[in-house]
C-alpha cells in the first residue's frame, strides 16, 4: 500500500498526529502501525489471584496496544514546561503551552467531562516545601484516572478507525528510506556516530515500512515508539545515520503509604512534582507519578519486571493508600553511553533476587534487614501489588539508596509519617529514556519528512508532551501538503 503518512506507534504522539491529520485534511491517506493490540484486547493476566507475577506474554498489555504505556496510567495531562520534557526548546514555551492546552480541550470532549484541573498556582504548599529544601514544581495537571482514561482513549479509536488505517500485532521491523534518498555522508555526528549533509538529505524522500509478511510505503514517516522502543529507535538511527546524543535513566523506588498522609498534598494538587538535592552527594531526587488512592503495579518492558503506580477517578475502584516513585536521575559521561542498559542491569538484577519485583518496609531498609511476609502482614500499611520481600539495598547503588533515604526523612518534614517504619518501597522503577534524536525546530530528521516525535524521541516524557508533539507534526505536515 501506499500512504500519505505513514505512523510507526499507537501511543498519545501517534494517536494525536493521526487525528490532527485527518482533522485538518480528510483525504490524507494514514496508517498507523503498532506491535500491541486494539484497545479492547490489552488486558494482562495478572489478577493476583491464579495469575502473581509476570508471564512474559507475547505482547505486554500495559507497556504495548493502542493508547501506549500511558493507556493503564492513571492520566495525569501535565501542562507546563517545568518538567515532562524539552519540547518547548524545539518549538518554543508559548506553543508548547498552548498546544497542551489543546490537547487537554481533546481529551475532555471526549469523555473527560467533569475530571478535574488542578493547579500549583497560589498555593501556601510552596513555600512549605521552600522552608524545608524542597522544590515543588508549577503545573497545572488534568487528572483523568485510569478508567476515564480508558474511556478517553475509546472515544478517540471510534472516531479514528474509519478514517485512519490502523494495523495491529504488527510490529515494524525496518525503516528504509527510498532510492534517490540516501543522504551523503560527510561529516562525524554526536556521539561520534557517521554525520550527513543536511543538504542532500533534504531534497525530498520517500519510505518503506517493513513488517512481517510484507512492507507499505509513505511519502511522510511520523516515528512514535515511546519509551519501550528505545533501542527500536537507536537501531534505526544507527542504520539511517541520524545523529543522536546520550540521555538518562532514572533509578529508584515506588512509595506505598496511607493515603492520609499525603492528603493534605494530593487533594490540593493531586500530582505534586517535589525535587531535593541531597545533602551528601548533590544528587537530585524528584517525586514522580503519585496515585493518590491508587494501586501498585507490575511493568514489562521486553521480560524486564518493574513497577508503576495507577490510580483511579471512581471513589468504588480507590484504595486506601496513596504511592509515587522516588527517582535519583543519572547522567553518564564519556565512555559510557549506554544509560539503558545500566537501568536494565539493576532491574534484572531485582527480578533475579526477587523473581519480579522486591517490597521492603522502610524500617527494615534503615536496620539493614531484610523483610519478610511476616513483619509486611503485621505492618499499618496493606500492600497493593503481591511483591516479594526482599532488600533493596542488595539491588539499588548505595549513591542512589543513600539519595532516596535522604529524600523520605524531607518529605517527613512537610508530611509527617512518610518515614514511618511501615511504609513500603517497591523496587526497582526505572524510567528509561530514549537517546535524545537529533531533530529540528519542524521535530524533523535530517530526511525530509522523516519525524520522531512523543518519548521516542528523546525529548518528551510525559503523556502531555507526547501528545502535544504529535499535533504539532500533523500540522506541520497538513501544510506542507496544502
Amino acid at each position: 500500500m501506499k500512504y500519505d503518512v505513514i505512523i510507526i506507534g499507537a501511543g498519545p504522539g501517534g494517536i494525536f498526529s493521526a487525528y490532527e491529520l485527518v482533522k485538518q485534511n480528510e483525504n490524507l491517506k494514514v496508517a498507523v502501525f503498532e506491535a500491541g493490540n486494539p484497545l479492547e484486547k490489552r488486558k494482562c493476566p495478572i489478577d493476583g489471584k491464579k495469575v502473581k507475577a509476570c508471564i512474559s506474554c507475547p505482547t505486554c498489555a500495559i507497556m504495548s496496544g493502542f493508547g501506549g504505556a500511558g493507556a493503564f496510567s492513571d492520566g495525569k495531562y501535565n501542562i507546563t514546561n517545568a518538567f515532562g520534557g524539552t519540547l518547548y526548546e524545539h518549538i518554543g514555551r508559548d506553543q508548547a503551552i498552548e498546544l497542551m492546552n489543546y490537547v487537554d480541550e481533546i481529551n475532555v470532549s471526549h469523555g473527560g467531562e467533569g475530571t478535574k484541573m488542578y493547579s500549583t498556582a497560589g498555593t501556601g504548599l510552596k513555600k512549605i516545601c521552600m522552608q524545608n529544601k524542597l522544590n515543588l514544581l508549577d503545573a497545572s495537571v488534568r487528572h483523568l484516572g485510569t478508567d476515564i482514561n480508558y474511556v478517553v482513549l475509546e472515544n478517540l479509536y471510534a472516531e479514528l478507525k474509519d478514517k485512519v488505517d490502523f494495523k495491529f500485532r504488527c510490529e515494524v521491523e525496518r525503516l528504509e528510506i527510498l532510492e534517490g534518498c540516501a543522504a551523503k555522508q560527510v561529516s562525524e555526528g554526536v556521539d561520534g556516530t557517521e554525520g550527513v549533509d543536511v543538504r542532500t538529505a533534504k531534497s525530498g524522500c520517500g519510505y518503506r515500512v517493513h513488517y512481517a509478511g510484507g512492507s507499505d510505503e509513505c511519502d511522510r514517516c511520523i516515528v512514535s515508539v515511546g519509551r519501550s522502543g528505545s533501542k527500536w529507535m537507536q537501531q534505526v538511527c544507527e542504520d539511517l545515520k541520524i545523529p543522536t546524543s546520550s540521555n538518562r535513566v532514572d533509578l529508584g523506588v515506588r512509595v506505598e503509604l496511607p493515603a492520609e498522609i499525603f492528603s493534605h498534598l494530593t487533594d490540593e494538587l493531586y500530582e505534586s512534582k517535589i525535587v531535593y538535592r541531597t545533602e551528601k552527594f548533590e544528587d537530585n531526587v524528584r517525586t514522580f507519578c503519585m496515585n493518590p488512592y491508587g494501586i501498585v503495579v507490575n511493568e514489562n518492558t521486553k521480560g524486564i519486571v518493574t513497577v508503576n503506580g495507577h490510580s483511579y477517578e471512581d471513589p468504588k475502584k480507590q484504595t486506601k493508600n496513596t504511592n509515587f516513585a522516588l527517582l535519583v536521575a543519572k547522567h553518564f559521561s564519556e565512555p559510557f553511553k549506554d544509560s539503558n542498559g545500566y537501568g536494565e542491569s539493576i532491574a534484572r538484577l531485582s527480578n533475579m533476587l526477587g523473581g519480579g519485583v522486591i517490597v521492603q518496609r522502610f524500617g527494615d531498609l534503615i536496620r539493614g534487614r531484610r523483610s519478610n511476609e511476616k513483619r509486611i502482614e503485621e505492618g499499618l500499611v496493606r500492600p497493593t501489588l503481591a511483591a516479594t520481600p526482599g532488600d533493596l539495598s542488595l539491588v539499588l547503588p548505595k549513591r542512589i539508596l543513600d539519595g532516596i533515604i535522604e529524600m523520605i526523612y524531607a518529605l517527613d518534614k512537610i508530611a509527617p509519617g512518610t518515614a514511618n517504619d511501615d511504609t513500603l518501597l517497591y523496587g526497582v522503577e526505572v524510567k528509561f529514556y530514549n537517546m535524545e534524536v537529533d531533530i529540528d525546530e519542524n521535530l524533523e530528521t535530517i530526511y525530509n519528512g522523516l519525524y520522531v516525535i512523543g518519548d521516542g524521541s528523546g525529548v518528551t516524557h510525559s503523556l502531555s508532551h507526547a501528545s502535544a508533539s504529535g499535533v504539532y507534526v500533523a500540522r506541520r505536515i497538513a501544510s506542507v501538503i496544502a
